[in-house]
């Protein structure tokens, strides 16, 4: 199942932090085939953002700690750990305190903007030609429609949150010994919902 998983600290170049440089060429770069900018956000800089994110994972290596320790440090998942890190979650004053505990070489300019920015939650389609990453969406899309079947039988027609979401990686042993990877998705089910005019609160105008 996809998500955006937990990739170790140590190297220089990350998969999702090339990514992240990718996309920052491409704001900055114009496109060839159009002559215009490519997903040209002009309310974010994302150079800035693969900086930061670079200088997040220097420090996370610095102290040693797996993503599942900073997760326990942080109280979160250690998906969203790896997410705050990489500029695709928001970091509430709560959870700064605590990172600057568990982080203490990184700045305090980089934790206020990180507090008070909202992130793009956004990927460069690069990232799709890195197998790990591959793997779990061509997971997703296989067995995607056997998975709407069953949520539509066990909870109605409706979909599964992305937003109300916890998102875990972890690890198991299977029956010969070999390591195994589990990834959990625990979303709010949606119901779509009947639009009925009577509860309409913002109706069209009709001239």
């Amino acid at each position: 199942m996809f998500s955006r998983l937990a990739l170790k600290a140590a190297p220089r170049v990350t998969a999702a932090l090339q990514s992240q440089r990718n996309q920052a060429s491409r704001l900055l770069i114009p496109s060839q085939t159009t002559g215009s900018n490519h997903n040209n956000y002009s309310s974010i800089s994302a150079t800035d953002i693969a900086d930061r994110t670079q200088r997040l994972l220097d420090a996370k290596a610095q102290s040693k700690l797996t993503y599942d320790d900073l997760a326990s440090k942080l109280g979160v998942t250690n998906t969203y750990a790896a997410q705050l890190l990489m500029g695709q979650a928001k970091l509430t004053e709560e959870t700064a305190e605590k990172l600057r505990e568990a982080l203490p070489t990184v700045s305090s300019d980089d934790i206020k903007e990180m507090v008070s920015s909202h992130p793009m939650r956004t990927f460069d389609d690069e990232i799709l030609k890195e197998p790990n990453v591959y793997r779990t969406y061509e997971a997703i899309t296989h067995y995607g429609e056997a998975i709407k079947t069953i949520i539509n039988e066990q909870c109605g027609d409706g979909i599964m949150s992305a937003i109300d979401f916890y998102c875990d990686v972890g690890t198991t042993t299977g029956k010969n010994g070999e390591k195994r990877v589990v990834i959990t998705f625990n979303g709010k089910y949606l119901k779509h919902l009947e639009q009925k005019v009577d509860e309409n609160t913002a109706k069209s105008p009709r001239d």
